[in-house]
């Protein structure tokens, strides 16, 4: 096993040695060092991992979070839980014979149940080999499971660095439709392209012609490709009743350079103020859509 994987593994063993009692530590020491051996002893200890762990959530502190990025640049297991950390260190250790590890890990995904699955999904950063897991993330990213989707999806570096334009802009357009967040999309600033600003676009008058609200967070995809065919709906979106909506449509302007944006940017002189004090970003817009109603 590589030193990527080698870190990778003892940060999670770390984390989880520190939250779980004796008997659980000693449980999973024991699996860890059988992970790799025989394949049936691995597929029963990632079955029995939420019985003999539990399932709460992985306490993580900030000095965690950038020990894991150090690790593995991107590398963000906030939201983890107990047993999907355990999943995914199981894997890693099982990763060690690198030439078999991608079709034990195809077979573990095609009889997985879902928090099985959304462990796999978190832990496709880490895997040796990372360009053989395209396709399978892929269709990850295509599940009608919402939670699976994310555990693409959500803070997890794999899809910026693998995917394709056309399979990046169809996970953007699946998250867009499933109300998922954009801002959690690992640098979905970088990935942004001409393609997915006109296909979300058009999504928006779709839904528009059905009489149906869009999320503000789409306008974000769309402000550095801002065209004159666009100028119209940019109008409707920065004189919106809607807060979220008027402040997304002040960002998505400010990032383009035509003069007809910038016009449109002076229709709300207390949101450019806003902005300019830090107080308004895509951040803030993400987390107040997030907000129970």
């Amino acid at each position: 096993m590589g030193s990527l994987q080698d870190k990778c593994l003892e940060l999670l063993r770390g984390w989880l040695a520190r939250q779980l009692d004796a008997a659980a530590r000693a449980w999973l020491d024991e699996q860890l060092a059988k992970a790799g051996k025989a394949d049936r002893d691995l597929y029963l200890a990632i079955g029995l991992a939420p019985r003999k762990l539990g399932k709460a959530d992985l306490e993580l502190g900030p000095e965690d979070l950038t020990a894991a990025d150090a690790a593995r640049r991107g590398w963000n297991p906030a939201g983890w839980s107990v047993d999907q950390a355990s999943r995914v260190a199981l894997l890693l250790a099982a990763a060690r014979d690198e030439g078999a590890f991608p079709a034990k890990l195809e077979q573990l995904c095609n009889t997985a149940d879902v928090r099985e699955l959304i462990a796999f999904y978190q832990g496709l950063p880490l895997y040796p080999n990372q360009e053989v897991y395209v396709a399978r993330a892929g269709e990850g990213a295509r599940t009608n499971m919402k939670a699976v989707f994310e555990a693409v999806a959500h803070r997890n570096p794999y899809p910026a660095e693998r995917f394709d334009e056309h399979t990046w802009n169809q996970l953007v357009l699946k998250a867009v439709f499933v109300g998922s967040s954009l801002n959690a999309i690992h640098e979905f600033d970088r990935r942004r392209n001409e393609d997915l600003a006109h296909t979300l676009v058009d999504y928006a008058h779709e839904r528009w012609a059905a009489g149906r609200t869009i999320t503000p967070e789409l306008w974000r995809a769309v402000g550095p490709f801002i065209d004159e065919s666009m100028l119209d709906d940019m109008k409707r979106v920065a004189e919106s009743y809607i807060p979220a909506e008027r402040q997304a449509g002040v960002l998505a302007l400010r990032e383009s350079g035509m003069p007809g944006a910038k016009t449109l940017i002076t229709l709300s002189p207390e949101i450019v103020s806003e902005v300019e004090a830090g107080r308004v970003s895509w951040e803030t817009i993400a987390s107040e859509i997030e907000k129970p109603q």
